[in-house]
């Protein structure tokens, strides 16, 4: 018997040792904390104080989240930091698909040590895309993008309808953030599934583009589509994303840097 979505926000203080290290965390557009708890759980168990945002219009229905804008998003995300920024050393963001456009928002307006991203979405390829802001007027929804998950009975409990006026919004957002992206300077690491059906390549390349002053490492997912921290390469995201940060702190305590133009890689 499969249990029901939990939707509510993810909170957990700092127990480790050392320097003390924070994790604002997003999920994606129609998706809630659901699919990322047990990747928040990975962080907290580290012991890295996480903060997981339930996004505003998510985790109740499509027509709350049809309501929203895009910037009551980042609002919710960037509070999130500004709490754990408060009480840690160092913050790192991190996110899904829509949540990994809002991590580098973060990272590109706050002094975040480091970014972790899985799918990150930041093109919007549908040729119907640029007309959603008047499709919205006439289509109020279209069919669920979630679920992209290849690992058999799993629900990540997003919408089961995507609101046009929403992701209108999601439109805006992204062709704003792509904008951003050369002010973000910590090193991102990226996990890409090799097959997705929901974030396309187009994604990817502006990222590669964007990213004129960070590291950019790029690990490849064989195993898993589009929500992998619900698939099948989750532990290998879990356990990666935790050697990544404390690689990061141990780079900055060293005080190593690595600019975008010195650091490429992609793993497989």
């Amino acid at each position: 018997m499969t249990s029901s979505p939990d939707h509510s926000p993810f909170s957990s203080a700092f127990s480790g040792e050392g320097p003390r290290i924070g994790v604002v965390l997003s999920h994606g557009f129609t998706g809630s904390p659901h699919g990322l708890r047990a990747w928040a759980t990975a962080f907290a168990n580290a012991g890295f104080a996480v903060r997981m945002p339930l996004l505003p219009g998510h985790g109740t229905t499509w027509q709350d989240l049809a309501r929203t804008r895009w910037q009551q998003w980042h609002g919710a995300l960037d509070d999130a930091f500004l709490e754990l920024d408060a009480e840690c050393d160092h913050v790192f963001a991190a996110g899904l698909s829509m949540g990994g456009a809002l991590a580098l928002r973060i990272a590109a307006t706050r002094p975040v040590a480091g970014v972790v991203l899985v799918n990150p979405g930041l093109v919007i390829d549908d040729p119907r895309a640029p007309l959603a802001g008047l499709l919205k007027l006439v289509l109020k929804s279209t069919p669920s993008i979630g679920n992209d998950i290849l690992k058999a009975g799993v629900d990540e409990g997003a919408y089961a309808r995507t609101p046009v006026a929403a992701a209108h919004e999601l439109n805006k957002m992204f062709k704003d953030t792509v904008r951003l992206l050369p002010r973000v300077t910590a090193p991102v690491q990226v996990y890409r599934s090799a097959v997705d059906h929901v974030v396309s390549e187009a994604s990817m390349d502006a990222l590669r583009r964007g990213l004129a002053h960070a590291a950019l490492d790029v690990v490849r997912l064989e195993n898993s589509y589009h929500v992998a921290t619900l698939d099948n390469d989750a532990d290998r995201i879990f356990e990666g994303s935790v050697d990544f940060i404390r690689r990061v702190l141990q780079e900055m305590q060293a005080g190593g840097h690595r600019s975008g133009q010195e650091v490429r890689s992609e793993q497989a």
